[in-house]
């Protein structure tokens, strides 16, 4: 089965999860994109709350109703991808840009669902680039103190991320830059010295917040749980 099908069939799983009623809100990237899809195709009696323009789009082009994180009290469900799954569901995000309002959307929500193909699950967390969203306003400064953090965790400096089009820039105006670490021993320290640098926004370590794992592999679909 390739990796795009498992991404389909774990999408397909989680969408069985919603009932309707439910404020649900919708990941971004492409594992989540077949999530969008599969919820659509239910017609059922629910808003979204989307992660992202992107998934914003997609969703009111299949039908989906929509509401944004400061109309609803809290979230029912959310189902969303990620780059990385670690042990105990320790999480890496962001490889779509979408980081802070991932998680914003996921610390509002009674549950959280990853979605993934069997590739995504990994022994230890670090083989993905950590994404670290910062305020664009004096970022190379802030870039520099973050070579700093990384010097102290043994890890590589982190890089401004580029595209053709020149840098990369959230949906929040904030920039994105990418530690390439190869593993992270402490994710929980790294997370907290990363979160005190002033003009860091948010990282892309999801910890203790993934209630269960879908994730696609050959032999069908596979639970996990912290």
């Amino acid at each position: 089965m390739s990796a795009d099908a498992q991404k389909k069939a774990s999408g397909e799983a989680a969408a069985l999860l919603v009932e309707p009623g439910m404020v649900v809100g919708l990941g971004t990237g492409s594992t989540a994109a077949w999530f969008v899809k599969a919820l659509a195709a239910r017609k059922l009696d629910v808003r979204g709350v989307p992660t992202s323009e992107a998934t914003a789009s997609l969703a009111r082009e299949l039908g989906i109703p929509l509401a944004t994180l400061d109309d609803v009290m809290s979230i029912d469900l959310t189902v969303d991808g990620a780059d990385e799954i670690g042990p105990g569901l320790s999480l890496i995000k962001g490889g779509g840009a979408a980081l802070l309002r991932e998680k914003l959307v996921w610390e509002a929500s009674k549950r959280c669902v990853v979605i993934a193909d069997a590739a995504k699950h990994v022994k230890v967390l670090g083989k993905f680039p950590l994404p670290i969203e910062v305020v664009r306003f004096g970022h190379p400064h802030t870039g520099r103190r973050l070579a700093d953090i990384a010097a102290e965790f043994d890890l590589p400096p982190p890089r401004l991320r580029m595209a053709d089009r020149g840098i990369v820039v959230t949906d929040g105006g904030n920039v994105i830059y990418d530690m390439a670490s190869g593993a992270i021993a402490e994710p929980a320290a790294l997370a907290a010295a990363l979160k005190a640098v002033t003009g860091v926004v948010d990282h892309g370590l999801f910890l203790d917040l993934a209630d269960e794992a879908l994730v696609g592999t050959d032999d069908g679909v596979v639970k996990l749980l912290p």
